[in-house]
């Protein structure tokens, strides 16, 4: 039995596309994963499955709540690898945020970036996760806004350092 993290995308946003983690948790348990538990409304998943699920979590949420979401499955060895590998402080959870792309990027627009980051904003891409620390909030980050435009054909669903280190503290 091996450990994963599922992070769902665009679920409990702005009233759209309700999944109560509750239901999400029995839904997953009923479907013969275990030790299913949940980080806040925004779609983190932590469970144990003898393999990678692929598209079983889109499937079981769509049947049961009428859409599809996007869901990133990554193991426990991956997510601390993200978090060993972020290049700025640790101190700031909120500040700091973790893109999670569904591959390693290939062609990224860094001039397109650049056009929309602020002059308070670093960023860095390592391997497959986009790291952006935003001191002045995300919420004011055009460049968290726009960061899509820059990956073209890269589908990828970002998360604060906060609930990063949450869902390390639950794996270990």
């Amino acid at each position: 039995m091996e450990t994963w993290i599922a992070l769902l995308r665009g679920i409990n946003v702005g009233g759209k596309h309700i999944v109560p983690m509750k239901e999400l948790t029995k839904l997953m348990e009923d479907n013969g994963f275990s030790n299913v538990k949940t980080y806040i409304q925004s779609g983190n998943v932590v469970f144990d499955s003898e393999t990678k699920p692929t598209d079983e979590i889109s499937e079981l949420v769509e049947g049961h709540f009428g859409f599809r979401p996007w869901v990133l499955v990554i193991s426990a060895i991956e997510l601390q690898a993200a978090s060993d590998n972020n290049p700025f402080p640790t101190d700031i959870g909120k500040a700091v945020h973790f893109f999670f792309c569904d591959q390693t990027p290939q062609n990224v627009g860094y001039e397109l970036l650049e056009s929309f980051k602020s002059p308070t904003e670093e960023y860095k891409l390592v391997d497959n996760v986009f790291y952006l620390h935003a001191p002045d909030g995300i919420g004011r980050s055009k460049l968290a806004e726009r960061i899509g435009r820059a990956f073209k054909g890269v589908t990828m669903t970002g998360r604060n350092l906060n609930t990063i280190n949450k869902l390390i503290a639950m794996v270990t």
